[in-house]
């Protein structure tokens, strides 16, 4: 009977940081570092690493597109907010007369300085319009 043939032994010099790396690993899987970098040489050697990282990269390009929707979901609203709040306040607030002028500036620069603080505080902590409102704004209603 033959016995099976033995491992050979291989002296490899590492990076501290990946030598460190393989350490944390092997011990938070409680394997040795040589059964781990002998996986990781036997997976970078194996025929289909150029697959599975073609499957990485397009489970990231995935990720950065619904990224994308969301962005460019976020920016209409943002845009349509800002149109339908110009359209109301152009068609509700009358120009007025010349002397009323210089007291409406004033006052619109304390009001401005509130918006800014308001805004400010609900971006630090608040909950944004987006998750306001429903992703199917526009769509059909499901009854129940």
């Amino acid at each position: 009977m033959k016995k099976p043939p033995k491992k050979q032994r291989l002296s490899v010099y590492l990076d501290p940081d990946v030598m460190k790396n393989l350490a944390d690993y092997a011990a938070r899987r409680d394997h040795s570092r040589s059964l781990i970098a002998e996986a990781a040489i036997a997976s970078f050697l194996s025929p289909d690493a150029a697959e599975r990282q073609e499957a990485a990269t397009t489970r990231r390009l995935d990720q950065l597109d619904r990224r994308m929707t969301r962005m460019e979901r976020d920016l209409g609203i943002a845009v349509e907010t800002l149109a339908v709040f110009v359209r109301f306040w152009l068609t509700t607030n009358p120009p007025l007369p010349e002397p009323a002028q210089a007291a409406a500036r004033a006052k619109a620069g304390e009001r401005y300085d509130a918006f800014v603080t308001a805004l400010g505080r609900r971006l630090a902590k608040g909950p944004k319009l987006r998750q306001e409102i429903s992703e199917d704004v526009g769509g059909t209603q499901e009854t129940e």
